[in-house]
């Protein structure tokens, strides 16, 4: 049987180089001694901030600098722990830096609780007065937003010490499916062994075309999920308590508004995302599982057969190479500042390709302000592969293009745009591959992995957010969020969803386990506002061609500058209408209208 590797196994030119960041862990831990050091230099401004604008200016910019600083840390122990969380170095390294985090937080938490202690009019008359605290204006104007929720700075501070203990579920969650689940092995169609961990299933036998292989790891997986169930439910459990406690302390409506007020999203924009797409896209995707079922020779699709590819003799294998050539072919288009960082991203490797115990599951891009951006991804050889590479170099040009014109502060937009930028690369490679040919298979082909594309956002996520709207709907009501119930809130969930059209077996009522994103607030529902946003981009490139194009790539300069409305209206697009959403959803469904015709 073929064995997953260790870490210390796999080919070092596939892994990334983290020793951009630090060239040894001796180098790091002096790095953390000294910030701590550094400390004194932002709290001698403690009882300073109401003095003067000068003042104010040169306490922002010490706690900013070493606020550079413990993030450059943080990401350093951070991604040693996403490539090994097996690692008892990496462990430890987590548990060291969350404590420095916690520690810096803490004393630093005086910086808001005085500023919101200003009388009124006061920061006004200081950005008036200080020309320099300009780069600040909106986040001082966001942060006074905040005051009807704020505490006592000493209930502030006693919060931000306990930072490491907060995070404590989602640790816990990781340590768990990391760390701890092991899965039974499998034999594949033709009879050989393959081993099962959370990263072969999800990148891999999912989407196999081994119906054997696809149906045996997926039982394996989910007996092993089913064996840890009620822990992961009081890991998330503790999570929603934190959020639904910390909501009510604040003074929140509801745990749903607190978690929507840092993304600057009013309810009604989160609620249209949930419902429109949700009620509107359920009959397009029901027609689309009945095709797949047709195609199979099923009587009706099961949960584990939702990914199988319809077309698996068109899918030739492609390398890591290969892919990065026809994505940066694909990309052309966005000009030659955004290109140039996809080739050093895809030649001095910033990305991890590699599968190895204990490496994170899925696929994510980490970008430390003044560094560059590192992509995490399990290759393999697929084109799905290579469209989630596209849409991790997305989220890389993004953010390296707001690094440089911003300030830290200013650096990082609103979760509600985040996905619009990778989502756009996935729709821009797409479009290349189909302008390369004129076969109708080809067409066919590029059209399913387009179906992957909006499964993944507007099925998957957009089903993990409606879940997750009923799980803090009960959490409001002081529902116990045992494994009961959160399986049977995700089973109803699906079968809403998918109606008859899909076989749901006990198992898949289990997926809320296999989520990180469950740990990340109201994060799941902004992939579907993303790419509603970058199917409309998607569509004034191929129309207007570089109008279009300088208008995206000056939003993408702009960070954290703009709300995420305002900035997707400078690209072109109104997310305060349903329009745009309901257009996206009705080109999903001219996708299967045409997979309909073309099967």
């Amino acid at each position: 049987m073929k064995t997953r590797q260790t870490r210390d196994q796999v080919a070092v030119e596939y892994t990334w180089n983290l020793n951009d960041l630090f060239e040894s862990q001796e180098a790091w831990e002096q790095e953390l001694a000294e910030i701590i050091q550094h400390l004194p230099v932002v709290t001698a401004f403690k009882g300073q901030l109401h003095k003067s604008g000068e003042t104010l200016l040169a306490c922002l910019e010490a706690n900013e600098a070493i606020n550079v600083r413990a993030n450059i840390a943080a990401s350093y122990a951070r991604l040693r722990s996403s490539e090994d969380g097996t690692n008892p170095q990496n462990q430890a390294n987590s548990a060291r830096v969350g404590d420095v985090v916690s520690q810096l937080n803490a004393a630093l938490s005086f910086i808001p609780s005085e500023i919101l202690a200003l009388p009124e009019g006061k920061i006004e008359s200081f950005l008036k007065e200080e020309p320099g605290l300009e780069i600040f204006r909106k986040s001082l104007n966001d942060l006074l937003e905040t005051k009807p929720y704020r505490l006592s700075a000493e209930t502030e501070e006693a919060f931000a010490a306990m930072g490491e203990v907060f995070g404590a579920p989602y640790n816990i969650y990781l340590r768990g499916k990391l760390s701890d689940m092991s899965f039974v092995p499998v034999q594949d169609g033709e009879g050989n062994e393959r081993p099962v961990s959370f990263a072969l299933f999800e990148t891999d036998y999912e989407m196999s075309s081994d119906a054997t292989l696809r149906r045996a790891s997926y039982e394996s997986f989910s007996k092993t999920l089913a064996s840890y169930q009620n822990s992961f439910a009081a890991v998330y459990a503790s999570e929603v308590k934190r959020q639904t406690v910390m909501s009510r302390l604040r003074g929140y409506e509801t745990v749903t508004d607190m978690l929507l007020k840092p993304q600057q999203v009013t309810l009604d924009m989160y609620h249209n995302i949930l419902d429109i797409i949700g009620n509107e896209l359920a009959p397009h995707m029901r027609r689309y599982a009945k095709l797949k079922a047709k195609e199979l020779g099923l009587e009706k699709l099961a949960f584990c057969d939702l990914k199988a590819p319809l077309d698996p003799e068109f899918s030739p294998p492609i390398t890591i190479e290969e892919a990065g050539q026809k994505i940066l072919a694909s990309l052309q288009v966005m000009g030659p500042e955004y290109t140039a960082i996809m080739e050093k991203a895809l030649n001095e490797r910033w990305i991890d390709y590699v599968d190895n115990v204990g490496k994170s599951t899925g696929a994510f891009c980490s970008t430390t302000y003044s560094k560059h951006s590192y992509i995490l991804i399990t290759w393999s050889g697929n084109m799905r592969s290579a469209f989630t590479l596209a849409h991790e170099l997305g989220h890389c040009g993004h953010f390296m293009l707001a690094t440089r014109e911003q300030s830290f502060t200013n650096s990082r937009p609103s979760l509600y745009f985040i996905e619009a930028p990778s989502t756009l690369n996935e729709l821009l490679l797409a479009q290349h591959i189909v302008e390369q040919s004129d076969d109708p298979r080809l067409k066919r082909w590029v059209i399913l992995q387009l179906m992957n594309t909006y499964y993944h956002n507007f099925v998957t996520h957009l089903l993990e957010a409606r879940m997750q709207r009923k799980v803090y709907e009960g959490a409001q009501k002081d529902v116990p969020l045992t494994a009961k119930q959160l399986s049977e809130w995700k089973g109803q969930v699906l079968a809403d969803f998918w109606g008859d059209a899909v076989d749901l077996d006990a198992a898949a009522s289990l997926t809320w386990m296999r989520q990180p994103h469950y740990y990340m607030g109201l994060y799941p529902y902004t992939y579907a506002a993303g790419l509603t946003a970058s199917t409309a981009m998607a569509a004034s490139i191929k129309q207007e061609g570089q109008p279009a194009v300088d208008r995206w790539i000056e939003v993408l300069k702009a960070g954290g500058t703009l709300t995420p409305l305002e900035l997707m209206k400078k690209a072109g697009v109104d997310m305060s209408d349903p329009q745009p959403i309901r257009e996206a959803v009705a080109y999903v469904g001219s996708l299967v209208d045409e997979l309909e015709r073309l099967f």
